[in-house]
């Protein structure tokens, strides 16, 4: 997200002030914002509210420095512009080529992606004429990101809730990716979070593996272009828009995804916290408590990887090595048993790495190198790891 220049449109609805979220977000990620503001968004939110984030100035009319034709320059300068939130008001003058203020006029004259995320009541949304201007715009090519559903700004409960602040940046990452990136193109599979292993219908061994590093992965790879398969355990995050999902819950399901779905793929990538064992016995029914220890008998589940790097062909293997000592030490003896391409050391100690914010890694390879990517959110990370790993794919070429 580093240098693309966004505009921003904020029009009027109770949402504005979402737009401020989004806002900050983005120029914390790098991205140099432009705002529009209609006149009636200037009634829920204050342009000094964007300035201030944004340092920079934010227009509101076309007479807002006339000689720079501010319609003209705003989306000439910016690698794609969203609207959110986007009335019916905006949608109907976007439809049927209306442009009689700044905003409208700029996306009239834009040729840049346009994104566009709808917010209002869900009589308005779901009003046939709403939802023709909706189908007019996506067969010209603009992205939609839906409304969710949820409470409402009438003390009415239905869809018309601004989309996440996660599924607009993921709707514009995806505009702005590049065209010539290593990944453009290419097939890749992860596996993500944790896998299940039952003993009886209410219980199961498991660990805390969250999925996030996995999901930014899979997000930062189709940013990227790739075409994304994420093979993810049971979590309670939600996938990246857009990204093919199968969801699993063992590691025999788990394994059975990532033979089907991984062999063959440019990239592999196992981010996946899978259990070694299962018992070997699943009651069907509840085990009931006594004064009796519990004695289960466990045996081994598939080696995923070990399977993939038997497998691998041409395949860019990465995996993951959750550690708690020895760190580098492990992963390089796990990088050599399963024949990998690159490892990431993952310190799990101290309640590091599942769940965290925030994680430290270090991305070992097979021809010796060493690349510390340091600490920083998962996302952040993720993109560090995409640029190292793209840069040994491309070398391998």
């Amino acid at each position: 997200m580093k240098d693309t220049r966004v505009l921003l449109g904020v029009t009027g609805g109770i949402a504005a002030y979402k737009a401020a979220a989004l806002t900050s977000t983005l120029v914390q990620a790098g991205a140099i914002v432009d705002v529009i503001m209609t006149a009636e968004a200037e009634r829920f939110i204050t342009p000094l509210t964007f300035s201030s984030l944004t340092a920079r100035p934010v227009y509101t009319s076309l007479w807002d420095a006339p000689e720079r034709i501010p319609h003209i320059r705003l989306v000439r300068e910016a690698h794609v512009v969203i609207v959110a939130p986007a009335t019916a008001n905006i949608l109907g003058k976007l439809a049927n080529g209306v442009a009689d203020d700044l905003l409208s006029t700029a996306l009239l004259a834009a040729r840049i992606p346009i994104i566009v995320a709808p917010a209002m009541n869900s009589a308005m949304y779901e009003h046939p004429e709403t939802q023709a201007h909706l189908q007019t715009l996506s067969e010209r090519g603009i992205t939609i990101v839906a409304p969710e559903s949820g409470f409402l700004a009438e003390r009415e409960s239905g869809v018309g809730r601004l989309a996440s602040e996660e599924r607009l940046l993921d709707a514009i990452r995806l505009v702005i990716s590049s065209g010539n990136g290593v990944l453009r193109g290419k097939r890749v599979a992860i596996t993500a979070g944790p896998t299940r292993e039952p003993m009886d219908p209410i219980r199961h061994l498991s660990n805390a593996s969250t999925g996030a590093m996995g999901i930014a992965l899979a997000r930062e790879a189709t940013a990227r272009g790739a075409e994304v398969t994420l093979i993810l355990g049971p979590t309670a995050l939600l996938p990246p828009a857009g990204v093919r999902t199968i969801r699993v819950v063992t590691a025999q399901q788990m394994f059975d995804a990532a033979i089907a779905d991984a062999t063959g793929a440019d990239l592999t990538i196992a981010s996946a916290a899978v259990a070694d064992w299962r018992p070997a016995e699943q009651s069907a029914q509840k085990l009931k408590k006594s004064d009796a220890d519990l004695n289960v008998r466990m045996v081994r589940n598939p080696d995923i990887l070990k399977t993939l790097g038997e497998r691998k062909g041409g395949t860019f293997l990465v995996g993951f090595a959750a550690e708690t000592q020895a760190h580098e030490e492990n992963a390089l003896e796990k990088l050599r048993n399963k024949n990998l391409d690159a490892i990431a050391v993952n310190d799990v100690s101290e309640e590091r790495g599942f769940g965290t914010v925030e994680n430290k890694l270090t991305l070992l390879f097979a021809g010796g190198e060493r690349e510390e990517l340091g600490t920083g959110s998962k996302p952040l990370l993720a993109a560090r790891m995409l640029d190292a790993i793209a840069k040994r794919m491309e070398a391998a070429k």
